[in-house]
């Protein structure tokens, strides 16, 4: 195939539309930043200017046609928050939340942070979504560390986080000769527990969650060179609106594709497309007696997803193989693996043979990955699929692009401007015909902010 470039000089672009203009940094989360009927948009704010720093105070959102600005949340106490992300049906979200009252020894850090949820007619109210139980005993169902990047499934029930445990990154800071396993991401679900879950108050930082967490990837301390084993597992998405169909034909309801870093023959890290499979009863399994001790681990192991008669319920699997190719494994700007809507096609970032980073798919039921863009340029940014599943947005030379997934063809939305699109987010909206993204705009006195804009796509 040849190499395509994206727009000739005479096509005429789209008017882009800049919806927030405060001097403060503003942030998109990767995916599901709309709201369920596309009225709004939400966002976090940070105190810097291109917004590197997670300090920001306040969840907001903006009114797509008006550009009004609506507060949804404002932490107090020296807590940060951030990340947002809408529920597919309902007007609220879920967002980080760091410490309160933070202290040198437990203040913003991967391993003590929350999440939790806010609706929009109740705002400024926080239901804390993941309980925190940092001394033993350990309860089912509550975590002993930190929760982010907070997605809920297709159906609304069910969220995805990534995890760190306090307790080990303690252990590694404070006690480094007493043996113990290492703090690794991993990937967690929390599901809907209407009793809630309820912890002992034998340590400050302990607190109650609204749902019970469970976590769903195995790692190890020393993967195997050549094996499939990871340590670390990350950048998640859901598969499918509502998961995938399996090779005999019946539905996995339920799958998070994920980024698995393994280690090749030669002990050298690269970085590949996993897949997770998830039970529909993944919580009766976690409740399980016999499972509290792997589901919630001890001070010196890891928390680990719960075993059934056969083995571990969660089935891990490997899709990608490229330790052997002249560009292993999974590159580019930082990215989220992203699913078409039927569960068809996983998307992720890898080299070409040239060395340019493009689009590429692979099945949830493995095989070879299949190479959609030939473009000259890297692909900048990370990047979502329409709702129905032709096109994914991203940024491509500093502009917002859109990329038919069955030709490989991608067309740019946006003209070339002083400052370019950021790789943060390039995020459909629920009927397909706008996509917002983030842009920095310089303003009188020459300091330059992220802003939030939308495109449409025609």
């Amino acid at each position: 195939m040849g190499v395509y470039f994206a727009a000739m000089s005479s096509e005429k672009f789209s008017t882009p539309r800049q919806l927030t203009h405060a001097p403060y940094g503003h942030i998109l989360t990767n995916c599901r930043v709309w709201s369920p009927d596309g009225r709004w948009i939400v966002y976090d704010v940070r105190g810097d200017q291109l917004g590197a720093a997670f300090d920001g105070n306040r969840i907001e959102r903006v009114e797509v046609a008006t550009g009004k600005i609506e507060i949804l949340y404002e932490s107090g106490r020296g807590a940060h928050v951030g990340v947002a992300t809408y529920h597919p049906r309902l007007d609220q979200v879920v967002f980080i939340h760091g410490p309160e009252n933070p202290t040198p020894d437990w203040s913003y850090a991967p391993w003590q942070r929350r999440g939790v949820i806010v609706k929009s007619d109740q705002p400024r109210v926080a239901v804390t979504l993941d309980a925190c139980n940092v001394a033993p005993p350990f309860v089912p169902g509550a975590l002993r560390g930190g929760s982010h990047v907070h997605v809920w499934d297709g159906a609304g029930e069910w969220l995805s986080f990534t995890y760190e445990d306090h307790l080990l990154a303690r252990q590694a800071h404070c006690h480094p000769n007493i043996p113990a396993q290492a703090n690794h991401r991993q990937l967690g679900v929390a599901l809907p527990y209407s009793p809630g879950i309820a912890v002992n108050h034998n340590h400050p930082r302990n607190h109650a969650g609204s749902h019970f967490c469970v976590i769903v990837t195995e790692t190890h301390d020393q993967p195997l060179p050549g094996s499939d084993q990871i340590d670390r597992a990350c950048e998640e998405a859901w598969v499918g609106t509502n998961g995938y169909i399996r090779l005999d034909g019946t539905q996995q309801e339920r799958a998070l594709a994920f980024q698995g870093r393994v280690l090749d023959s030669t002990g050298q890290p690269c970085w590949e497309v996993f897949i997770v499979d998830l039970p529909a009863h993944l919580l009766e399994c976690a409740q399980l007696e016999s499972e509290h001790a792997r589901v919630c681990g001890a001070p010196t192991t890891r928390p680990a997803p719960p075993r059934g008669p056969s083995g571990l319920v969660c089935a891990q699997r490997r899709l990608t193989l490229t330790a052997s190719e002249p560009y292993p494994g999974i590159a580019g700007p930082r990215h989220w693996l992203q699913s078409s809507p039927d569960g068809a096609q996983i998307a992720f970032l890898r080299r070409d043979a040239a060395g340019v980073v493009q689009l590429w798919t692979v099945s949830p039921l493995g095989g070879p990955p299949r190479q959609v863009t030939h473009n000259a340029a890297d692909i900048g940014s990370a990047f979502t699929w329409s709702p129905d599943g032709r096109l994914i947005a991203h940024v491509l030379a500093g502009r917002v692009c859109v990329t038919e997934v069955a030709t490989g063809k991608t067309r740019f939305l946006t003209e070339p401007a002083e400052l370019a699109a950021r790789p943060l987010a390039c995020v459909f909206s629920p009927r397909g015909d706008q996509i917002a993204y983030v842009q920095p705009v310089r303003d009188a006195g020459g300091k330059i902010w992220n802003q939030i804009w939308v495109v449409g796509v025609k």
